[in-house]
């Protein structure tokens, strides 16, 4: 972005994303710098990295937050959107390729602004300022419909959403960042000695199946009941899965039944253990077979299902499946 009460602006005026004679709409009191003319793109550049070199910079937070309205180059009159995303790229390309170990992290405003294209020239990206979990189960859901989970930012929030204003428990919390690029954004000076244990064990748990998180195969399965959700991940060998039982609203149906899985080796005869962490307030109450007295075949798990727990809305059970030919 460039103000237009700028040195640069002034100095520049060319190197303002414009059609001919006027200035498009502003927002945030700003306008585009146009990375399309090179001598805008090598300034830019320059500018970064020498604040790169004089500071000891790991992480760089790569906003989108501006539409491109009458997206025009002053170089040559042309359309500009497409030239100004091949400069982005290759700025990030740029700066990555001369401070090795730099990790530039893009944004998505719940997933609409990642492409498959940014993510070929950034680590992540950060899915959403939003970070309730009844928002961000949602978010997630569509989102990695193309985009891996170890790459989308997925935080423990504090207890007050400051977007929507809800509460929710520590276990809905964590239990929905743990699908992705796991992250806390959480004064945790306020958090209570009961709420700092269980924390410490959703991060333990995150770390011990991190590797099954980030490279199995992501499961989404319908269900009876629209207010349920089952996910997970497959181990590529089809021996291990963890899955998520989520309970996102009041049941019309009661009880719930039976929940099925997938992406199971039919063959297979898997241990079904509940490892989720507990809570004071777990807002659960567990069918005969829980928590891990269950062995079945992939097949079964597959068509006929297992009995669900009574979950309240708004809680989430982790079923961790390991299998012996």
């Amino acid at each position: 972005m460039i103000s237009m009460d700028s040195e640069v602006a002034r100095a520049h005026p060319e190197w303002v994303m414009a059609p001919s004679g006027y200035l498009p709409v502003e927002s945030r009191t700003q306008q585009v710098i146009d990375l399309g003319n090179p001598q805008a793109y090598a300034h830019v550049r320059d500018q970064m990295a020498a604040l790169l070199e004089r500071f000891e910079i790991a992480y760089i937070k790569w906003d989108h937050n501006r539409d491109l309205i009458d997206a025009g180059s002053t170089l040559d009159r042309a359309p500009g959107v497409h030239r100004q995303t091949l400069a982005a790229y290759r700025l990030m390309d740029e700066l990555k390729d001369r401070f090795p170990g730099l990790e530039i992290e893009a944004c998505a405003s719940g997933g609409a602004r990642v492409d498959l294209g940014v993510l070929e020239h950034t680590d992540r990206f950060w899915t959403s300022d939003n970070i309730d979990p009844a928002e961000r189960q949602e978010m997630h859901r569509w989102t990695q419909q193309l985009v891996p989970p170890e790459l989308m930012g997925s935080h423990v929030a504090s207890g007050h959403s400051h977007i929507t204003d809800r509460l929710h428990t520590l276990n809905f919390r964590a239990g929905t960042a743990l699908w992705g690029h796991l992250g806390v954004e959480w004064d945790l000076t306020r958090a209570s000695d009961t709420e700092l244990s269980e924390l410490t064990e959703w991060i333990a748990l995150y770390k011990r199946h991190r590797d099954l998180l980030h490279h199995g195969r992501v499961i989404r399965l319908d269900q009876v009941d629209p207010e349920w959700d089952v996910h997970g991940v497959v181990s590529p060998s089809g021996d291990e899965a963890l899955f998520a039982v989520v309970c996102l609203g009041v049941s019309i149906i009661d009880p719930v039944g039976r929940l099925t899985l997938a992406g199971l080796d039919p063959e297979l005869s898997y241990s079904v253990e509940d490892i989720t962490p507990e809570a004071a307030d777990a807002g659960f109450r567990p069918p005969a077979w829980w928590p891990g007295g269950e062995r079945l075949r992939g097949s079964v798990l597959q068509e006929s299902g297992i009995h669900a727990p009574d979950l309240r809305p708004d809680r989430i059970r982790l079923l961790h499946l390991t299998s012996r030919a």
